[in-house]
């Protein structure tokens, strides 16, 4: 009803949700009872271990955690407190392989045919980027160009 009250008459209000208007007034004035109160510091709890959790933990993993702490409630509490905040797990990724191994392609020449162990400087490029391309994996035996 707060959150409609200026929109509406407080008597048409009173009478859709079946309120007397001392009833709605006593609400207003009334502190928050215990369960809200448990609430709000489960919520300050569930949120700290959230992050701590690297946004990984759900429910079920989650309460154990909040037991360490000393907050005792159930599964579907902070279900519902975690849907309150909008806290949600980061999911896992699924798999995309992103080798394509049947194509038409030519496949490169495997010059170094296994040996790895180069008997002069520059004789052989190693890199693990596909962007690097010499001309030539071995240079040439002649004088350098300048």
């Amino acid at each position: 009803m707060k959150s409609v009250r200026l929109e509406y008459p407080l008597g048409l209000l009173c009478r859709v949700f079946d309120v007397s208007r001392s009833g709605f007034y006593a609400a207003l004035d009334r502190p928050p009872s215990q369960r809200a109160q448990d609430d709000e510091r489960l919520k300050v709890a569930i949120k700290a271990a959230h992050v701590q959790t690297r946004e990984t933990y759900g429910p079920l993993r989650l309460q154990p955690e909040l037991v360490a702490q000393g907050f005792d409630a159930g599964r579907d509490r902070i279900v519902r407190l975690r849907r309150e905040l909008g806290l949600r797990c980061k999911q896992k990724r699924k798999f995309k392989a992103t080798t394509n191994s049947s194509h038409s392609f030519p496949v490169a020449p495997n010059l170094l045919e296994q040996s790895f162990a180069p008997t002069r400087p520059n004789e052989a490029w190693v890199s693990e980027s596909p962007t690097v391309r010499p001309a030539s994996v071995a240079r040439p035996q002649g004088g350098e160009a300048a």
